[in-house]
């Protein structure tokens, strides 16, 4: 799925073939020959010559058309200067829908025959998001004409060709009926990167792959505010923290990069579209946005998308010019974040009236890092009526709390740093601290993303062996009337965690542990429930979906039974409205926990939706359930599926995720079987995903030992990172699991905890 490809798809039931292009980072040189390199900058003049029938699209608007019998010649209008990796061709047979911006762009969303109904969400979110940014940026959109395609092989999620941006089918069409809250976010949000591109990535471009992070890292940051915008009831800006997790956990590895990050080779290039790239990138742009405020950052970002439109920028001219439009330090700030790799952790101490803070780097594995940064730290206390906002840029630090207690009562107290996460750092509180910021929580007094910032560390610090695991589990605890989405949502994925690490750890206290977990979500989902009110809004699908989902893989009956029988319905009629797309994922995860190899029913009837179902969404859904079954000998017979022409390789991913606690060791033990068809079949970030989701799962030195012994004479340039770093997260779960074999008998903890709540 790179270079000049062939995609293939049916139309009335015949198969066809699609040509498609995938340029970046390095391809256009498979399909014509040039510099290509991003800084070598050019202007396309493109002629097709394609079946007379077909549609045949570029990054222009079609000048003149030539029939001749079969054969058409397809003229395009010249391009302004781009890069190569920004060039596209398609040819194939499509229907479309159309609209136009305010100062008449055309926007088109073409789709395969039949499907363009399903392409106008994406539409509507195109159209607006060309008008926010051209305000945005104070630079209009540079193209006549904006076409948006979905493409059934894709490698990735969507691609930001000049003009005529890429999809794969889940990240751009949705269906009314059949596609589920989650659908309809992940099209805005993807939409909205994309066209972000268009000003951020391809009228200004990066000028070597070092600072890739420009274009990724901003893009993400940028489509959250988009989404924000258009749909303020999402919270996203709540969600984006789980972004930020996701550069959290890579960069606390020994084995991250810096966000800017030396690339030597072409095939060194794949491996760091990652998040740190993206996530972290996004994450560290926030930090700088809420440290220098909303207006100078965007005015300083008009001017400087305004200075090098249509030519080449690195890292420093962002910081110069952001500098420049705030009379910050910027650049001093931020070489800290973006020079070096990792993230600090702030030790904080209360004494005498004083707050102490120490930095130091925050590894996963409890080791020591020797990084030190400039941390923008704010802090409240007690109430959020009053910030305090400082840089920290020494290892040590004093501040003084007098001026800013604001709670009369002693049992009122609390002390907050990171202030609504904003900042790329993890803060570590001392015991009265913690504990006082547990009864904040119970109490409601933080904010969601404060509450949702205090497990993430906490998860975090007990991981890397500088907490217990029965802190951990009384904070979980304290969040029983927890009412925010994205908050609720980490408490499940924390707890999930913990019972993945219990399970090797210590098997005796697994069953006393899910009952716990199983009591603590039991209310949230009797409140919830299957079926959805009238007047919930978006954030109440999205987490009746992960609430059930996460019952039924704790193995709760209930929830079990029921999934069972409104599948059953189901499978008889799939208009009925007793299985909605929001629960869908979780029917199809509860049904593969009553499967076994003598008893296959279940999985039989998912493979036959999935067969017959042409949304790409619907198959993902079922690809994402297949492998949670608890039994090994089906995870082995899901993964062999994954692998045959069922299955478009694009879509391995899914399925691979997927695995449940049940099938880590036998997934690792086939990918050791099938490793050179593997390694022969997929590349770029496909390949390094079969690598990361069946290695990183595994959680003892044993395992870890195999893993090195195995890629030792396996690893090539373009898995070298990704294989690096899934080993040392296997070192990091066999030492979690080594402290909690050291704590106290979990039984006699949860016994306590339950009394205690």
């Amino acid at each position: 799925m790179h270079g000049f490809y062939r995609s293939v798809y049916e139309l009335n039931g015949e198969k066809k073939n699609m040509a498609v292009t995938q340029f970046e980072p390095a391809d256009a040189r498979r399909c014509f020959p040039c510099w290509d390199e991003p800084s070598f900058k050019a202007i396309f003049k493109i002629t097709l010559e394609v079946p007379s029938e077909t549609v045949a699209l570029s990054n222009m608007p079609v000048v003149e058309e030539k029939v001749n019998g079969l054969i058409k010649a397809v003229y395009f209008q010249e391009t302004p200067i781009m890069s190569t990796y920004l060039v596209a061709v398609i040819v194939g047979m499509f229907d479309y829908v159309e609209a136009f911006t305010t100062d008449g762009t055309r926007v088109r969303v073409y789709t395969q025959v039949g499907k363009s109904a399903q392409g106008k969400f994406a539409l509507e979110v195109a159209v607006k998001t060309l008008v926010l940014f051209k305000e945005y940026f104070a630079v209009p959109y540079p193209l006549p004409k904006m076409d948006m395609i979905a493409i059934p092989d894709f490698a990735s999620g969507a691609m930001e060709n000049y003009g005529l941006v890429t999809y794969r089918e889940t990240a751009l069409l949705f269906d009314e009926k059949h596609s589920a809250a989650a659908n309809k976010q992940r099209v805005a949000v993807v939409v909205a990167h994309e066209l972000a591109h268009q000003w951020f990535g391809n009228l200004v471009t990066m000028e070597w792959w070092t600072h890739l992070w420009l274009n990724e890292g901003f893009a993400t940051w940028v489509s959250y505010l988009a989404a924000d915008n258009f749909f303020p009831e999402w919270n996203v800006w709540t969600q984006f923290l789980e972004e930020s997790t996701t550069g959290f956990k890579l960069d606390a590895l020994a084995g991250s990069h810096p966000i800017e990050v030396d690339v030597n080779h072409v095939d060194e290039i794949d491996e760091i579209f990652d998040a740190i790239s993206y996530r972290k990138g996004a994450a560290v742009i926030r930090m700088l946005q809420s440290y220098l405020g909303a207006e100078t950052f965007q005015k300083s970002l008009a001017a400087y998308i305004e200075k090098f439109a249509y030519s080449n920028a690195k890292t420093e001219d962002l910081w110069a010019a952001l500098e420049e439009g705030s009379g910050e330090p910027v650049k001093t700030l931020m070489h800290s974040w973006t020079k070096q790799q990792g993230y600090p952790v702030v030790n904080v101490k209360l004494k005498d009236g004083k707050l102490e803070m120490e930095q130091t780097q925050f590894l996963s594995s409890g080791a020591e890092g020797v990084g030190q940064w400039v941390v923008p730290i704010t802090l409240c206390c007690c109430s959020y009526s009053r910030q305090e906002k400082f840089l920290f840029n020494g290892k040590q630090e004093d501040f003084n709390l007098s001026g800013l207690v604001e709670c009369q009562k002693k049992e009122d107290f609390w002390i907050k740093l990171n202030v609504n996460q904003t900042g790329f750092y993890r803060v570590s509180y001392d015991e009265e601290l913690a504990s006082r910021l547990r009864f904040a929580i119970e109490a409601n007094k933080l904010s969601a993303a404060d509450r949702y910032g205090v497990l993430d560390d906490t998860y975090a610090l007990c991981m890397a062996g500088k907490q217990k695991l029965v802190s951990l589990l009384h904070l979980v605890a304290a969040y029983k009337d927890e009412t925010e989405y994205t908050v609720l949502a980490r408490v499940i994925d924390t707890s999930l965690s913990i019972v993945e690490m219990v399970a090797v750890a210590a098997p005796e206290g697994l069953g006393k542990l899910k009952k716990f977990l199983i009591d603590f979500l039991e209310p949230f989902a009797q409140r919830i429930g299957w079926d959805a009110k009238s007047g919930e809004g978006h954030l109440d699908a999205l987490l009746r979906g992960t609430l059930l989902t996460a019952l039924a893989e704790l193995g709760h009956e209930a929830t079990i039974n029921e999934a069972v029988r409104r599948f059953n319905i189901f499978v008889e009629d799939r208009e009925t409205p007793l299985l909605p797309p929001d629960v869908r994922k979780a029917a199809y995860v509860a049904l593969m926990q009553t499967v076994n190899k003598s008893n296959r029913a279940g999985y039989e009837s998912l493979l036959k939706i999935y067969k017959e179902t042409d949304l790409s969404q619907e198959k993902v859904r079922i690809l994402g359930s297949l492998a949670s079954c608890p039994d090994p000998d089906v995870v082995r017979d899901t993964l062999d599926f994954m692998l045959s022409p069922e299955v478009r390789n694009q879509d391995s991913i899914f399925l691979l995720r997927g695995v449940g606690a049940a099938g880590h060791e036998v997934a690792w033990t086939w990918l050791k079987e099938k490793w050179d068809y593997i390694s022969d079949t997929f590349s770029g970030t496909l390949l390094t995903y079969f690598v990361s989701t069946t290695v990183s799962p595994l959680r003892t030195d044993e395992m870890g030992d195999d893993a090195e012994e195995f890629f030792k004479s396996r690893t090539k340039a373009n898995i070298a990172r990704t294989v690096k770093q899934s080993i040392e997260r296997v070192r990091i779960n066999a030492k979690w699991v080594e402290s909690t074999r050291a704590e106290a008998n979990l039984g006699n903890v949860l016994k306590e905890i339950s009394h205690d709540h």
